[in-house]
């Protein structure tokens, strides 16, 4: 029982253990339960499942709030808005790599489901190191806000050039090194075939598996971004990580509600290029020049103005637009 009440990452191991019982809960009910059959996931399934997972995100905000104190529950939830606004941005890209494989919405929640087991590796091992880099050396923060500026300025100028999957050299590499077939074949990963070269029976990867390893390379790329945007915000490692991965769990959701109008939060991109500058400076700010920290609550208070200007002008610039093309 000691080994429950015995700190890692600052915080009890009981702490941990009852976060990942949360996820593993869920990802159980989602895939063993709820989708056990592969069948296409409607908007309003998709509306009320992305509900349910933010509430259950901001719950547990609550419950950080009430056991860690009002400032950790203010960070969770700053981190929580920051992730689920960035996953947005994920979202086009994702929408882009299911077109260019042809990949139907009746196998898209499969190859999410899989992609988000790989993103709570991915950002255990991201956040473990970033942690050990901010609790042994205190200048990596700057680093990390000097690159959310950079980064920030480069969305803001590059809004209008799209994601290109098949100039990917992860993609052009795999499929120099793998044999992979030209058809999907339902939802299977993998399948034997005859190799016409060798004219003997072997595997061959799928679209479908292709798609899943640059969802996954996607995630990547953007968690260099998200994981120093929260880092900018909190150093606690436990509120890093249940912030990212509690916004990242419905991203699965909130991907079949706004993939098929991705076009009309276009400007929400410039929202996000100027939030990324906002978090960045505040560490120049604090720190650096040595003027008074932002409080947490006015920080969250920022954040939403960001964020909802960005939406409300969005849907605003492209009313005329129609939600099905």
């Amino acid at each position: 029982m000691d080994v429950l009440f015995s700190n890692f990452l600052d915080k009890p191991v009981w702490m941990w253990i009852f976060f990942i019982l949360i996820v593993l809960v869920l990802l159980i009910l989602d895939l063993g339960v709820f989708h056990r059959k592969v069948r296409e996931i409607g908007v309003k399934e998709s509306l009320a499942l992305s509900a349910f997972y933010i509430t259950l995100g901001l719950l547990f905000g609550a419950w950080v709030w009430w056991y860690l104190g009002p400032t950790a529950g203010i960070n969770y939830v700053t981190g929580f808005v920051i992730e689920k606004s960035l996953a947005m941005d994920n979202i086009f890209v994702i929408a882009m790599i299911f077109s260019y494989f042809s990949i139907p919405r009746i196998y898209q929640h499969r190859v999410l489901f899989w992609g988000i087991i790989g993103v709570i590796f991915l950002r255990a091992i991201m956040i473990g190191v970033g942690a050990t880099l901010v609790s042994q050396f205190s200048w990596v923060l700057y680093i990390f806000a000097a690159f959310l500026i950079f980064t920030g300025i480069k969305m803001w100028l590059s809004v209008d050039k799209e994601y290109e999957v098949g100039n990917s050299p992860i993609l052009n590499f795999i499929k120099k090194r793998f044999r992979v077939t030209e058809q999907l074949h339902a939802e299977k990963f993998w399948v034997k075939k005859i190799d016409p070269k060798t004219n003997q029976l072997t595997w061959f990867m799928t679209p479908l598996f292709l798609a899943l390893i640059m969802i996954e390379f996607v995630d990547l790329i953007f968690a260099i971004d998200s994981v120093p945007a929260i880092f900018a915000i909190t150093t606690d490692p436990f509120i890093v990580y249940t912030s990212n991965i509690f916004a990242i769990l419905g991203l699965r959701a909130l991907y079949f509600a706004l993939s098929a109008m991705v076009d009309r939060f276009h400007y929400l991109k410039y929202a996000l290029a100027v939030l990324l500058v906002f978090i960045g400076s505040k560490i120049f700010i604090a720190d650096g020049l040595g003027i008074a920290k932002i409080p947490p609550p006015v920080s969250l208070s920022i954040t939403f103005i960001i964020l909802f200007t960005g939406i409300l002008y969005s849907l605003w610039k492209t009313k005329d637009q129609s939600t099905h093309g």
